[in-house]
């Protein structure tokens, strides 16, 4: 098995060493060892990076990504909030179309005034509707950083 340091991990996987150390404290990824002052990290640990990533790009939180790996080996994925979370990135891909494409016509709209143009008009309905609803949506509860 061929150890990686840190400075490796850092140029392979395009993040800071600084940000491996913090993920490394969050329960991300473990170092197997050091060389005098610097980690070392088995192979796997760019796989792993990869998966938060990815998971980073989906909306996941980083204790949402930590939970993944509690179990010590393989990634342990729940369908059920992946298939959730999807959901929403559907819901915010349509809203984004619709404002995308309000954007689109309002640019070439001939009316003189765009408060008088109807479409507009629905584009903005459309904005103080999906204002409300996120206004009403409760905030996901966080957990509180643990006191020392």
């Amino acid at each position: 098995m061929k150890l990686l340091d840190i400075a490796d991990v850092a140029r392979r996987s395009g993040l800071p060493p600084s940000t491996l150390r913090f993920y490394e404290q969050k329960g991300l990824i473990a170092s197997v060892g050091r060389h005098g002052l610097r980690r070392l990290f088995g192979p796997d640990v760019l796989e792993r990076l990869a998966l938060v990533t990815l998971g980073r790009s989906a909306g996941f939180s980083l204790d949402d990504l930590a939970g993944l790996f509690r179990s010590g080996g393989k990634p342990r994925i729940d369908r059920q909030r992946m298939a959730a979370r999807a959901d929403e990135l559907d819901r915010t891909i349509r809203q984004l179309a619709a404002v995308r494409e309000g954007l689109r016509h309002a640019a070439t709209c001939p009316a003189p005034n765009h408060l008088e143009c109807p479409s507009f008009q629905r584009l903005m309905r459309v904005a103080t509707a999906n204002q409300v609803r996120l206004a009403a949506t409760p905030a996901p509860r966080r957990k509180a950083p643990p006191r020392h």
